[in-house]
């Protein structure tokens, strides 16, 4: 591949309010994040991306062009510091704080620190920016913001509980970029009350009476044959299936996370 020329180093300040000296343009560039992985290959830097972990699962090539370096929260060190990077990408709430401090020791590291669709918009911005795809970032970013606001919304929330885990069950609750979705998407979170991501009791389940049930594909892998555990616990509910990825991919895969909460709204 043609590298593209170097510039002087920009020293920019993250979302977590860090300020980090990174060359203009990253050549070599170690992603910890998948939905940020995907983001890098979307914005047509994939052919700078040197290492990204075993969870980043798109585009396909991914794993196959790039080193993987383990996963979000269990660096490989020898690897990541094989590969030379001149960036490395990272999120608050992916990654684990020892590892990104032991690693900013040796390279420059921009992490992102997202819990709402604006934020979001804006990580994509600033990815684009310091990668030298500022127009195509904002151009991803006006088109997923026009996608969100032309979404109806309902006359009346519709009451849910958005599971992410089970044995405990676990939901997303307020703070959380999920949270965010589902209200973008007309639902109100009956743990709205609660704080990221809780456990939550059958008891607790039954008491918050929602109309709708949300199991996620991920992290934990909810199957239809999970249905029938939560339709005894809530008789009334409607119980989905949803994509994990639509919810909680705050990259380019937000391109299509509108028109799915369209698709997920009762019908009038």
């Amino acid at each position: 591949m043609q590298l593209p020329p170097l510039f002087p180093p920009l020293t920019v300040t993250d979302q977590m309010g860090r300020r980090v000296a990174v060359p203009f343009p990253p050549r070599r560039i170690v992603s910890l994040v998948p939905s940020q992985t995907e983001l890098l290959f979307a914005l047509g830097l994939g052919e700078r991306v040197v290492g990204v972990t075993k969870f980043c699962i798109h585009p396909p090539e991914a794993r196959q062009t790039a080193t993987v370096i383990g996963g979000t929260k269990n660096f490989d060190f020898e690897k990541i510091a094989d590969l030379r990077p001149d960036l490395i990408i990272g999120n608050k709430e992916e990654n684990y704080q020892e590892g990104i401090e032991q690693l900013a020791a040796q390279f420059p590291v921009w992490m992102s620190d997202i819990s709402n669709l604006d934020e979001a918009l804006d990580m994509i911005r600033r990815v684009g920016f310091i990668g030298g795809r500022k127009e195509a970032a904002e151009q991803m970013a006006a088109q997923i913001a026009a996608s969100f606001q032309q979404l109806p919304l309902p006359a009346e929330l519709v009451p849910a509980a958005y599971f992410i885990w089970r044995k405990p069950y676990m939901v997303a609750a307020t703070g959380t970029f999920i949270d965010d979705l589902l209200a973008r998407g007309g639902f109100r979170n009956v743990f709205g009350h609660l704080a990221r991501y809780p456990e939550v009791t059958p008891e607790q389940l039954q008491a918050a009476a929602p109309r709708q049930i949300l199991l996620s594909s991920e992290p934990y892998p909810f199957k239809e044959k999970h249905l029938a555990e939560f339709q005894a616990l809530c008789p009334q509910a409607t119980i989905r299936i949803v994509d994990g990825e639509l919810f909680s991919w705050y990259g380019s895969r937000l391109l299509e996370s509108a028109a799915y909460l369209r698709s997920l709204q009762p019908v009038a």
